[in-house]
């Protein structure tokens, strides 16, 4: 396979950093599951408690639970999408090229961050 600079890219390479695309996707559909069953605790205990967030002490504590459970699910959709385009360069080639120099991002980056869409130099 080829990248966007044209030069090769070997096999292993290309299978390595499969791996690592798909076992982080694993990884966050895990929390992503994690996470929503968390959600779903904390929704159910606040109708239960009947809590009015904004008079009662333990509601802006469910309140703010909410709100953090609310976030980390928001990042970890995003991360899931980052993965995605990860595996669609990836498919294309254009994994291993920096979109802002159009150089090489160098495989151990990749592997430390499999979604870097720039090289270490673009990325400062």
């Amino acid at each position: 396979m080829e990248n966007g600079t044209g030069n090769a890219r070997s096999s292993p390479d290309q299978r390595a950093a499969t791996e690592r695309i798909d076992e982080a996707r694993a990884s966050g559909v895990r929390l992503i599951e994690s996470l929503r069953r968390l959600w779903d605790g904390v929704v159910e205990a606040s109708e239960q408690a009947n809590i009015d967030d904004e008079h009662d002490p333990e509601g802006a504590t469910v309140a703010f639970e909410r709100a953090q459970l609310r976030d980390v699910l928001k990042q970890a959709h995003a991360d899931m999408d980052d993965l995605d385009r990860a595996a669609e360069r990836l498919r294309t080639g254009d994994y291993w090229v920096c979109d802002i120099c159009g150089g090489p991002i160098a495989v151990e980056r990749l592997a430390a961050r499999p979604t870097a869409t720039t090289c270490i130099r673009c990325a400062r």
